[in-house]
Parts: C-alpha cells; structure tokens; sequence
C-alpha cells in the first residue's frame, strides 16, 4: 500500500510594478525635466517680453496660462539627495521563490482491499487522509496494525519505507540605482530515507508486531558563506592558522556539550576534554570546523539534532541557507566624457558556495532512553558518545568567480577583458580525521580587435573581397594547490598543484555569408 505527496510553491514578486503605481515613486525614478518647469518658464518669458501690457493684468494672465496648463498627472518636485536614499530604500525590484516537498511511504503486508482511488468504501481504510496523501508518522502505524489491516505472517520480510526531498530556492533583484545590479540565491536541498521492518514476533516474544532495524539515510547541501578565512596565508607545506584555530574550538565546544547532556558523568580526561565529548567526537568536530572555516564564535554554531521524530525532520535544520551573489554594472560607458571612449564598459563580480554533506545515516547503537535528545551509549573503543546521524564527510566549496572582472569595448572596435578568480574547496573526512583543502587562483587577460573591410585575400577569381577579419589574444595564468591536514599531527603536506599558462592567439576572417577562416595557435 503506497501514496505520494507533492507540495508545490512557485512565486514571483514584481516590486518595480508596485512602485510604479504610486506617483511619488514614480517621480523618483523619472528621469525626465518636469513639464511644470517649462511652462512656468515659457509663463514668465511671455511676462517679460510683453512690454505693452501693466504689470497687474501681465500678472494675472501669468497664472491663469499655468493653470490652465497644469497638468493633472504632473509627477511631484522631488529634490536630488530625498531620490538618493529613496531609491536606496526600494531598490528591491523582484523576488522568487520556489518551493518543493515531495513524499512517498510504502506500506507492506496490507490485508484490506482497495475498490476507488486506493479506498474501501466499506471498511474505510486506509482512510482519506493516507488516499489524498498523509504521511504516517508511528504512532498512525502502530494503530494500523493494531486494527490488523497489516500482515502478521512470519515470512513478511518487506520493509516499511518512507522518502523525503526537500528543494528551496530564493532569488532577488536588487538595482539601487540604473545600470548596477545584484542578483542574489539561496539554496537548499534535503533529502532523506527511511526504512523499519515490521514484524510479528509472538512467535518468540508474545509482544505482536515490532518495530525492528529502523535506519534513515539522507543527503544536505544548502548555499554558505565562508570567504571570511579565504584570504588568510596558505602555504601547503605549513599548518595554516584556521586549521589551528580550528583544533583549538574542539577544547571549548567539548565543555559546552558535557553541559548539556544529562547523560555525561565522570568530569574530564587527562587531556582535559569531558568524557563522552573527546577530541574525535562528531558532534565536536564539526561545530569545530564550521566555527573556524567561518571566522565565527564555536558557541554560535548549533549543533546537529540528535533524533527523529519524523520523516520531515532536519538534523541540519540549524544551518540555514546564506545568500551568494552576482554584481553587475555597467553604467561607466553613459558618463560624459568617457561615452567619446568607450561603447561599453561591463564590471562584474559574484560569489558562489555551498556547505554539503553528500550522506549521513542513522548509527544502529544510538540510545536515549530518556528522550532527552542526547546520546547515552558510548563507544567502547574511543569513549565518544554515539550521535543518531552519523556523518563520513563535510565539503565546503566556494568560488569568487570572478573577484573583479572587467570587459571593456571602445569605439575603434577594439575589446579587452581582465578577469581574476579564487577559488577554495574544503572536505573534511570524519573516518580518518584529514582535512584536504584545495585552492586556486586565476588571472586572465584577452583582447579583441576587429577590423572591417580589410582585404587580406584581395579578390578569388573574378570575385573581389573586402570582409571583415578580427584578431584575437588570450592569456591566462592559473596556480592550483592542495594540502592535507591531520588533526593533531601537527603537520600539513602538499599532495598536488601546478601552475598553468596558457597562450592562445588567433585571427579570423569572414570570406562571405558561408565560408570564414580561422587561422590559431594554442599553447598551454
């Protein structure tokens, strides 16, 4: 017996068309003199250049024309400075959301019938909250099965199952003034499976149906923000100072989990971090880490939720998606003066990361017998409490891409472009405790010339050409490096890099509608 549920937000908030219906807004953003100026203007040069007429009566003809020229959906006088900062305060022009939630539960060993639409009409199972989509929790289950709508056959093997995906996107359009642009994201993705064996065990313990092996499994990512320890000192031969700072945070954060759980006893070890909470515990390490790769305080980051109460449930849910964006202006091309230069001018900058964690998966020996949210069971081998989830990886991936780029196109056709880029990815492996980080940087220059009407190729037979040719330079210098760090060795080693130049010159020429040649040389 099976159902599925899908939940569906799409939205689009045009914020520019609200503005435009308030006149006040509207004056703001016209551009355009003011038609009252130009009457009252072309009012007082009739006053002046009317010599016949006395002073009274030219006065008073004065404001009956401005009046009578009024318009009535003259925009407002606004001054310079209030359009400023009222173009700041709206300077959100759209946002988007789209929203998606999907479910799906299968429930083996179903002994009703379904007659219409996966109802009995007689019976009234399952039920038209299971029908139009419901997604049981244990509690709905175990009433189930209490009623004996499920199997009790020893041979039942099937397992109950329950999925769960998660998608959010948040967009936003954000113009302060003309020709400067942001664009900003949000993401989040969350997926997850779960999956039990319900079973009737009378046959060796008199309870009936039992839940046994339950297991969830599931995978995280959500846009981040972290270029905060981007530009501090790298040498891949050396211990950087996030990755000490990230070893020290272990220390702080171990004392503020032995607070909270009631279960820890028995103080600290001789290396004075609390029993259960050691320098190896997940749920240390990697509060630890984000705290450190973020330039934050340890005690800010919350910690990952050890439970699950439901199929909608986010042990992640103390990560919240961050805002990446992309900034575009290309406004330096309009201003007086460099207009006589410049055709267009485009400066570009955006940023880009994403905090993942490609799989985590329930640990069978978790145990909280007090339903208090914090493990009790403590692995003999290392003396760690067992978290619920258990999670082999985290990656953090970033980019600025570009920093700073700038493409610039000039009157005599000519385009150049200059363009650097930085890059950072982090995956910290919690089986064997290394930490990999992988950086790059790049600086690309290129330029672009063409030229129209240049005969290299005079004439092919009796046909004469005269087309366009366009020469083309491309630089680019890139440095790749990687190190591993391990905790508590006290050392860090490179494992790759190299650093790549790549020339590419070309020229090409347009012989006609149909035929063009290209003449290159590439080199890396």
């Amino acid at each position: 017996l099976s159902n599925t549920q899908t939940r569906t937000v799409n939205s689009e908030l045009k914020f520019e068309d609200l503005y435009n219906k308030w006149k006040f807004l509207r004056a703001v953003y016209n551009s355009a003199p003011s038609p009252a100026n130009k009457n009252n203007n072309a009012a007082v040069g009739n006053k002046k250049t009317d010599k016949t007429s006395n002073n009274s009566k030219s006065d008073t003809t004065s404001k009956r024309q401005v009046a009578k020229l009024k318009d009535p959906n003259q925009l407002p006088q606004i001054g310079d400075v209030p359009k400023f900062f009222i173009k700041i305060l709206t300077s959100l022009k759209r946002a988007g959301i789209q929203y998606t939630e999907d479910f799906g539960t299968s429930l083996p060993g179903y002994l009703d019938s379904t007659n219409f639409m996966g109802f009995n009409a007689k019976s009234g199972q399952p039920g038209f909250a299971y029908v139009f989509g419901y997604q049981p929790d244990t509690n709905w289950i175990n009433r189930f099965g209490a009623k004996g709508l499920l199997s009790h056959d020893s041979l039942v093997s099937s397992m109950i199952q329950q999925r769960y995906n998660q998608r959010v996107n948040i967009t936003a359009q954000v113009s302060p003034y003309r020709h400067f642009n942001i664009d900003i994201n949000l993401d989040k993705t969350f997926d997850k499976q779960y999956s039990e064996l319900y079973k009737d065990t009378s046959a060796f313990d008199n309870v009936g149906l039992t839940r046994l092996n339950p297991y969830a499994l599931g995978s995280f990512n959500v846009s981040y923000i972290s270029y905060q320890t981007l530009f501090k000192k790298f040498d891949p031969n050396q211990i950087s100072e996030t990755f000490s700072q990230f070893e020290s945070n272990r220390l702080l954060l171990s004392g503020k989990l032995a607070g909270l759980n009631p279960y820890q006893v028995g103080g600290t070890n001789l290396d004075g971090y609390y029993k259960g909470y050691g320098r190896y515990a997940q749920d240390v390490v990697i509060p630890s880490f984000l705290a450190a790769y973020t330039h934050k305080d340890p005690f800010s980051i919350k910690p990952i939720s050890n439970g699950n109460p439901n199929i909608r449930s986010n042990p992640f849910s103390g990560i919240i998606p961050k805002p990446n964006w992309a900034v575009t202006y290309n406004g330096l091309s309009r201003l007086k003066g460099l207009d006589k230069i410049f055709t267009n001018v485009t400066i570009r900058h955006g940023y880009h990361s994403t905090l993942s964690m490609n799989s985590f998966n329930t640990a069978l020996l978790f145990t909280d017998p007090l339903r208090v949210g914090y493990p009790l069971f403590k692995d003999p081998l290392t003396g760690n409490f067992i978290p619920y989830f258990l999670v082999p990886n985290i990656t953090i991936q970033e980019a600025f891409d570009p920093l700073f780029e700038i493409d610039m196109t000039f009157t005599n056709q000519l385009t150049t472009r200059f363009e650097y880029k930085k890059s950072r990815q982090l995956s910290l492996s919690l089986i064997d405790y290394q930490l990999a980080e992988s950086r790059s940087t790049e600086v690309t220059f290129g330029f672009n010339w063409r030229q129209k009407g240049m005969p290299i190729i005079k004439k092919i037979g009796k046909m004469k050409l005269e087309n366009d040719v366009t020469f083309k330079m491309d630089f680019s210098l890139r440095d790749d490096a990687t190190a591993n760090s391990k905790l508590d060795q006290g050392t860090s080693f490179g494992t790759s890099g190299q650093k790549v130049i790549r020339i590419a010159p070309s020229v090409d020429y347009v012989l006609n509608n149909r035929v063009s040649l290209k003449f290159y040389f590439d080199q890396t």
